[in-house]
């Protein structure tokens, strides 16, 4: 039997919070309003329309011309695992650059796939070495994919995306990029750094809800994608049937019902990020980081990462003794409304990561984070 219903039951009404942990990030009321519009048909000639407009300003979020671009209807790890599933053949060699969490999970989808697995290992809050990465690559010339992650979340760690593409196209292997965290907030030029496929999701930089993942395979990895002698093992994810709904001109193929609404929120968070211009958008992440950054040392806090390698959207900050972290992290919401993120992994509950994204990104965010982190550590 069915449940009966009760008359009157109230609908759900969510706190207002201050989101400055590590996604996501605060929606600006432009997006959300978005998201309200009527809902069309996933193949009306309008919505079309939209996706070519979307499509297009991916490529310019991306830096990029690359043809098969677009976003993955689910969040940035169905776009990870998208991504891997198409590059990815039973007994193909892949080296991955493990530096953190997300790093781990590119492992551990290789492995699931069926690829042997070559790991370069550096500490959790250093940046991927260069020097171990081409290493790696004269040690194993049989390998086809380089994996690491741009901006890793779990502990603030940016590594220089634009050396390590270069090293994979010099020994002629396809660079896979994790982009979650970065594109929108940091410098990202997937054609000029000649990287081959990348991913990211919607709920960081782009201010926008989780539930999307923004994707682009360039010339080397479509064709190692129409070179498969096996079917990608994921018919969801397959993006030689994917692309057949995302692709060019009025005409598209039905693959899937897209998230509609979803994408009416998409298009207009990536309209915000190029009103204010990308460069802008790099900048305002980077000179928040830095006067949050003294807040936080005048606190008496120190970061987790060495400050060449910090990234400016996620801030891995030690907790200082005897602070019970998750307690703090409760008061800080109960009593300001302001969310930060616990440790991952081995840094569980000694660190906090302060996220400053997108649209939580503001001198207000700052002011309001130090104010706060300030009285409650007082006590």
């Amino acid at each position: 039997m069915n449940a009966p219903v009760t008359p009157g039951l109230p609908a759900f009404v969510p706190p207002r919070r201050v989101l400055m942990g590590p996604g996501p990030s605060d929606v600006h009321p432009r997006v959300l309003a978005a998201m309200a519009q009527p809902t069309i048909g996933h193949l009306d000639p309008a919505f079309i329309g939209l996706m070519d407009t979307i499509k297009g300003l991916l490529q310019q979020t991306f830096r990029t011309s690359n043809t098969l671009t677009m976003p993955i209807s689910g969040p940035g790890s169905a776009g990870m695992e998208a991504c891997f599933a198409n590059l990815l053949e039973p007994g193909d060699t892949i080296i991955v650059c493990d530096n953190g969490v997300f790093g781990g999970r590119m492992r551990a989808m290789s492995e699931r796939l069926g690829a042997k697995v070559i790991t370069v290992q550096d500490p959790w809050g250093r940046a991927v070495d260069p020097q171990k990465v081409e290493d790696a690559l004269k040690a194993h010339p049989e390998a086809s994919v380089l994996a690491f992650v741009h901006a890793e979340t779990s502990t603030g760690a940016l590594s220089d995306a634009r050396t390590l593409a270069e090293l994979a196209r010099s020994h002629h292997t396809l660079s896979l990029v994790d982009a979650v965290t970065s594109l929108g907030g940091s410098q990202l030029e997937m054609d000029a750094w000649g990287i081959d496929a990348i991913y990211s999701g919607t709920q960081k930089c782009l201010s926008c809800p989780p539930g999307l993942s923004p994707v682009s395979f360039g010339p080397r990895a479509v064709e190692k994608l129409r070179a498969r002698s096996t079917p990608v093992r994921s018919w969801f994810m397959d993006f030689g049937l994917v692309i057949n709904y995302w692709g060019e001109g009025a005409k598209r193929a039905y693959h899937h019902t897209a998230p509609v609404n979803a994408l009416y929120g998409l298009h207009e968070a990536l309209v915000l990020l190029h009103e204010e211009g990308l460069e802008c958008s790099w900048a305002r992440h980077r000179d928040h980081h830095l006067s949050l950054a003294r807040g936080l040392e005048a606190l008496g806090l120190s970061y987790l990462v060495p400050e060449g390698e910090r990234l400016p959207q996620l801030n891995a900050v030690r907790l200082p003794a005897g602070v019970d972290e998750e307690r703090l992290r409760r008061r800080l919401l109960e009593e300001h409304d302001l969310e930060i993120g616990a440790g991952l992994g081995e840094y569980a509950g000694r660190i906090w990561r302060i996220g400053l994204m997108g649209q939580s990104c503001t001198s207000r965010h700052v002011a309001l984070c130090l104010d706060a982190l300030g009285k409650v550590l007082q006590r």
